[in-house]
């Protein structure tokens, strides 16, 4: 029983000793003047930094965010009649949906729950008005008549505007419940006219929550966040410069 005991520590060693031999070494130039090192892979590897609480409500934000795209291009399958737009919906369908199990496997992997405790109140401080005038996709071409405009007109007792929930949008860039209630109602061209100019919208929230999230010290160090929030950046501007070309169709 003894020999057998030091036989399996001796295989327990020799594999071990086989998997650190695996990882090869790195060499790490010197400064000017010095010599050259050469670093184990453990060595060399940087430790995990933590993702600032700016990092985890931006994935937590935008899980929420794709989730109303994913609504929305779900009633693209059976309203939209334009193949351009039934195109571009199938494409965000897909995209947005990889894009969600992705983030929630960040956030699991790191200890962090889908959703933020307090649901959206951290989004009050979000500057939306900076919507209006943002360079990323230029949203003047959009049909604002299609988007089924707030009525401020009812007022409170003490003289303040008094806001319908109906017209509250979630989180930056979504759709309000009353634009999510006429796009459902919506079929044909009406449907894909609403669905662009709404999906430009949408569009241009994420565009906003991936700027503010570069402007927080300190966030975005993440290297996998980092490039999850620049191909954001950059798909979502470049579909809604497509948006804008086939709208110019839907509603020349």
């Amino acid at each position: 029983m003894a020999v057998l005991s030091r036989v399996v520590g001796v295989l327990l060693c020799g594999c071990a000793s086989l998997a650190f031999a695996q990882a090869p070494n790195i060499v790490q130039p010197g400064a000017p003047g010095k010599p050259t090192q050469e670093l184990s892979a453990v060595t060399a590897a940087p430790p995990a930094k933590e993702p600032s609480e700016a990092d985890v409500k931006f994935m937590q934000d935008m899980i929420m965010h794709h989730s109303q795209a994913i609504e929305m291009t779900e009633l693209a399958k059976t309203r939209a009649t334009n193949p351009d737009v039934q195109a571009l919906a199938s494409k965000i369908d897909l995209s947005q949906g990889d894009e969600i199990r992705w983030m929630k496997q960040w956030l699991a992997e790191r200890g962090y729950p889908e959703a933020a405790a307090g649901g959206m109140d951290h989004m009050a401080g979000m500057d939306h008005s900076q919507m209006a005038g943002m360079d990323h996709g230029d949203m003047a071409g959009m049909d604002h008549s299609q988007m089924q405009g707030m009525d401020h007109s009812a007022m409170n007792h003490d003289g303040a505007k008094k806001t319908d929930p109906m017209d509250v949008a979630p989180m930056v860039g979504m759709l309000t419940p009353r634009q999510m209630q006429a796009l459902r109602a919506a079929h044909g061209a009406e449907f894909d006219r609403l669905f662009l100019t709404g999906m430009m919208q949408h569009h241009g929230g994420a565009l906003l929550m991936v700027k503010e999230l570069f402007q927080q010290p300190g966030a975005g160090q993440d290297p996998q966040l980092f490039d999850f929030a620049n191909d954001v950046d950059n798909t979502q501007l470049a579909e809604i410069d497509i948006m804008k070309g086939i709208l110019r169709k839907v509603n020349p």
